[in-house]
């Protein structure tokens, strides 16, 4: 039980502040907090030991990226770099807590707090820092599997990392914003990212619009009550979702094959004759075959999501608003739809997002191809799918990092916008 008495009345912050600052732990000690304080020595003389040097050769390495060729690796040097970097972030945000917490306490003790014994500092400790504990393995398999690859990635699009400058017989050195003036400036990259980066958004938009539509217009259709064996039809159309995606694009790769397709042969040909579509040698018919593809991948899940909706809507709505006299569009415009809208609407933005990043209908299907003349892209190639083809193809890491970093703050900025716009993160009252 806390209470006040003037033993500690000359209990001086400021002191347990500098002695914080001169050496972790300290300032703990200073305030009796004796279990906190020894677990900050024992850090902070670990870290002098064993990873002082370590972590200043990796600062050393992100900084100058080696000094001498074929000794020197430093794409190795560029990730024990970031390693390094992000240990140092933990690291003072560590010290400043020691300092932070120390003077706190200070303040709390000259003010009449009693530090409590060491039972019942355990007690309280495993109180209120049991779930931080528990969180820890989760932050740091996200460290390592999320913000490294991240922060790398980032850190590479300011290098000339590419398939002559590439370890250990080269040096890759900082270039600063050079890769981005290549990109817009010199005409194979311009042209390339510009075409690139059109057909990403309107293959995002009307693949997405489609597979959203398509779905919403047959969950209307099968919610009517009209509709007999309702459960058979939501069955079947809900087939293509459950059938693996990339087994449905092989197949569907082979039907739009141009010389021994189904498509051609079966349909295409004996309809209106000729050697039927160019579906895989021409651009546009390629963009064209690959859009129905992934309307016809995606609108089952939309269907089953809509469904779900729409059997949750209050029958008294509609009710009402025949009693007002209002007609099958009107009830689904002011009903319906925003209903629908508001409930989905989260799971709508990350469709785009999806299809914004979908690279293996792209690959699948015929490897971004066809090639195009004066491009190092392929006609169906998205942003994502032309950063695989740079990476493993063409070996160009540095400038496929500055797309990659794009196409994040693209996609970033487009779901933040709409999820701040979004409805269904505001109040239902407001709806």
């Amino acid at each position: 039980m806390n209470h006040k008495t003037d033993k500690f009345k000359n209990h001086n912050p400021n002191v347990a502040t500098i002695l914080s600052i001169i050496f972790a732990g300290l300032g703990q000690l200073y305030n009796r907090r004796f279990l906190k304080g020894t677990i900050f020595i024992i850090l902070e003389v670990a870290f002098l030991i064993t990873l002082l040097d370590s972590i200043n050769f990796g600062l050393w390495g992100l900084r100058t990226l080696g000094t001498i060729p074929g000794t020197d690796h430093s794409i190795r040097l560029l990730v024990f770099g970031v390693l390094s970097l992000i240990a140092t972030i933990i690291l003072l945000a560590l010290y400043v807590w020691n300092v932070i917490d120390a003077r706190n306490q200070a303040k709390k003790i000259k003010d009449g707090w009693m530090p409590k014994g060491f039972k019942d500092t355990i007690i309280h400790f495993y109180d209120t820092a049991f779930p931080y504990l528990m969180t820890v393995p989760g932050l740091l398999l996200m460290i390592f599997v999320v913000i490294f690859p991240l922060i790398f990635s980032v850190l590479l699009a300011f290098t000339n990392y590419n398939l002559y400058n590439s370890p250990p017989r080269n040096l890759v050195e900082w270039i600063g914003f050079d890769n981005f003036k290549e990109l817009v400036t010199v005409p194979i990259w311009q042209e390339t990212f510009i075409s690139v980066l059109a057909w990403t958004i309107v293959w995002t938009v009307v693949a997405t619009t489609l597979q959203i539509a398509i779905g919403l217009f047959l969950a209307l259709i099968v919610n009517d009550p009209r509709i007999r064996f309702k459960k058979l039809i939501r069955t079947i159309l809900i087939l293509p979702w459950a059938v693996p995606a990339f087994v449905t694009i092989l197949i569907f790769s082979a039907m739009f094959n141009d010389d021994f397709g189904t498509i051609n042969r079966d349909i295409i040909i004996p309809l209106i004759g000729g050697e039927g579509i160019p579906w895989l040698s021409e651009p546009i018919y390629a963009r064209t075959a690959i859009i129905m593809i992934q309307t016809w991948l995606g609108f089952p899940f939309i269907f089953a999501l809509f469904t779900g909706v729409l059997q949750s809507i209050s029958k008294d709505w509609y009710e009402a608003a025949d009693v007002d006299g209002g007609s099958r569009f009107q009830k689904f415009r002011y009903i319906t739809f925003p209903h629908v809208l508001f409930a989905t609407a989260p799971l709508l933005i990350m469709q785009y997002a999806q299809n914004f990043n979908n690279f293996n209908i792209i690959y699948l299907f015929n490897e971004g191809g066809p090639p195009v003349r004066n491009s190092n892209a392929g006609g169906t190639d998205i942003l994502i799918s032309w950063v695989y083809k740079l990476t493993f193809e063409t070996n160009n890491y540095a400038m496929a990092a500055v797309i990659s970093l794009i196409m994040g703050l693209i996609i970033s900025g487009f779901a933040f916008y709409q999820f701040r716009q979004t409805k269904s993160f505001k109040e239902e009252g407001e709806l």
